[in-house]
């Protein structure tokens, strides 16, 4: 089922489709499963059927500099290779191209002796679809041992594919449907030029026997990425070979002196335009979706930028769903994710768990005992490694291998992340000792105040300088509504949203409204700066008062004198989010000791 979802969700989005599966397990009375998964693609021609299916390492992506699912090219024949090896029954596979064309229906076995698929029927067919393809393979399968993980697969391939629609129906009948939360397609991935750094010394002896340049040092220019004239010079040099050599007639010895002089010098990390990654608020929107039943506190992301192992680049995304129904005295759930693919096994083997592990999870409020190991507490951990090469630990690509680098990013991330997490921890928890001294003094003072000025027959005082005395804190809570875009935003916004302003309407989308309240309860005036930091992709609109600085990412206030127990209001708008993705504001201050406010941290700088 892995297999064929995979390359459902490959064949859409290379078609510039947004994907929309079905996936169904039937169960047979013997130790046989039937697995049918059908797409919305663009369809297969019936020529390429056999070979599609039935012939292994055809159509291989292992060479390709780009971040893919798939890269041996085994997977799917494999699948139908063990169904028919297994039951003895063929697959089926029902292609349709266009939607003016009939369904080709094939039956299809495989030739192990000569690698080739076999056509042992074929016939045309109706299909209500205007096309995609249909998959069905009977294998020998435990299905019962099996249930929990294909459920937590297709979900868990659901929150790293959000422009996918996955509907699953179980042996048992009973459906479940994974709604996509976005509506556009994963960036391309470009293709790159391999890395230096990172090409093998066979691949390198395959690159210089097909090469098309005539000289050395234009081959190092031509076939690799983040290769000039100078660090093709130096390559040379440093390799004892002559830069205007035929790359053709270079002997093994020769380019193994070239595959050790590329280690030797320093070179430009590779681009990025070759990854794919989803991006911080997806995956939160994603998340949301996914665990709305456990009603989580918070849900907070992070994402790294691009780097380089052995010169393969890649990026790492993490993110932590907190609190709300989850367990309290167990191990934090882990999603791992490569190439937006779950890694549902092996989860000990894996360096995203070991770099969990290692980090000292104490000092964020989760219990773990010695400081070591997977931390106990109410929280789920999502990680997702992005690369051109994954380094997996062995062939079932299950785990990822201990590469120092993508450690050290992996702990920076979840760092970041659990920063976030303890910030609304703290500031959940002085928020709501505060409010319930707040509300024991306003209900007992002026009870006091009333029976005092009865009893001395005198008018009954104003509370405002004790309760500022007793509080003594500035109070910073904020609310967050959505509304549907009716009526017509702001000239700041439409100015910034541009273009996009008349799909915003069409669409139906939704504008973010942030309100803010300051209250000083503290016996003098105050003055500080206010920064509230904007998610990403959101586009700024209506903001009040005028504020000091905008920039993409925070708005900062300079608040001028607030008198004691006086408030001030605060206000903003965002656009290009959906319902929910912003539900809670980062707020921070400078200018003013933070133990003086409640809802707000200290501003460590940009």
């Amino acid at each position: 089922m892995k297999e064929a979802v995979d390359n459902a969700l490959d064949a859409c989005e290379e078609a510039g489709i947004l994907p929309d599966l079905s996936v169904e397990i039937r169960n047979h009375e013997s130790e046989e499963c039937t697995i049918i998964v059908e797409d919305n693609g663009p369809g297969i021609i019936k020529q390429q059927i056999p070979h599609i299916f039935g012939r292994l390492l055809y159509g291989s992506r292992f060479h390709a500099v780009r971040q893919t699912r798939g890269q041996q090219g085994i997977g799917i024949s494999a699948v139908v290779l063990y169904g028919q090896l297994t039951t003895g029954k063929h697959a089926q596979i029902m292609s349709k191209i266009a939607a003016d064309r009939p369904a080709v229906v094939t039956s299809l076995a495989i030739d192990t002796s000569k690698n080739r698929g076999e056509v042992v029927a074929q016939e045309v067919q109706h299909w209500d679809k205007p096309n995609g393809t249909r998959i069905e393979v009977t294998i020998n399968a435990n299905y019962r041992n099996g249930k929990r993980f294909v459920y937590e697969y297709l979900q868990s391939t659901s929150i790293v594919n959000p422009h996918a629609r996955i509907t699953f129906k179980d042996a048992e009948g009973q459906t479940a449907v994974f709604e996509r939360t976005a509506d556009t397609l994963p960036p391309k991935c470009v293709e790159i030029q391999p890395h230096p750094y990172g090409v093998e010394l066979g691949t390198l002896i395959k690159m210089a026997k097909e090469a098309k340049s005539r000289k050395l040092a234009s081959f190092l220019k031509t076939d690799f990425c983040s290769m000039g004239d100078r660090t093709a010079d130096a390559v040379c040099q440093e390799a004892q070979l002559d830069r205007n050599l035929n790359p053709k007639e270079l002997s093994r010895d020769q380019l193994a002196q070239l595959h050790k002089a590329f280690k030797k010098v320093k070179m430009m990390s590779p681009p990025t335009e070759c990854l794919s990654p989803i991006g911080e608020m997806l995956i939160k929107r994603s998340l949301k979706n996914e665990t709305q039943e456990i009603s989580p506190e918070c849900i907070v992301t992070a994402s790294r930028p691009p780097a380089v192992f052995s010169g393969n680049p890649f990026q790492v995304e993490v993110g932590i769903v907190y609190g709300g129904k989850l367990p309290k005295d167990k191990s934090v759930r882990l999603m791992r994710f490569a190439n937006r693919i779950p890694l549902l096994y092996q989860q000990g083997d894996c360096a995203s768990t070991a770099a969990i592990a290692s980090m000292d999870w104490r000092r964020y409020g989760f219990d773990q005992p010695n400081g070591v190991g997977v931390p106990t507490g109410p929280a789920i951990f999502l990680t997702h490694l992005c690369s051109t090469q994954i380094p997996y630990t062995s062939e079932s690509k299950e785990a990822i291998a201990d590469i120092e680098e993508i450690e050290n990013e992996v702990r920076l991330a979840f760092r970041e992340c659990a920063r976030k997490v303890q910030h609304h921890i703290n500031k959940k928890v002085r928020r709501v000792k505060t409010r319930e001294k707040f509300d024991l003094i306003t209900k007992i003072l002026p009870e006091i105040a009333k029976k005092s000025a009865h009893m001395l027959d005198k008018p009954v005082p104003s509370l405002d300088k004790v309760i500022t005395r007793i509080m003594d804190v500035v109070w910073i809570e904020d609310a967050i509504e959505y509304e549907k875009v009716k009526r017509t935003p702001g000239k700041a916004m439409q100015a910034k949203l541009g273009t996009d302003l008349a799909q915003l309407k069409d669409d139906g989308g939704w504008i973010t409204k942030s309100s803010i309240l300051i209250v000083n309860y503290k016996n003098k005036p105050q003055r500080f700066s206010l920064y509230a930091l904007i998610p990403k992709d959101a586009v700024i609109g209506t903001i009040t008062p005028q504020p000091t600085k905008v920039t993409p990412d925070y708005i900062r206030w300079n608040l001028e004198s607030i008198d004691p127990t006086n408030k001030l209001d605060v206000y903003f708008e965002l656009a290009g989010l959906n319902k929910g993705d912003f539900d809670e504001n980062d707020l921070y201050v400078q200018g003013i000791n933070p133990s003086y406010v409640i809802g707000a941290d200290q501003w460590e700088g940009e």
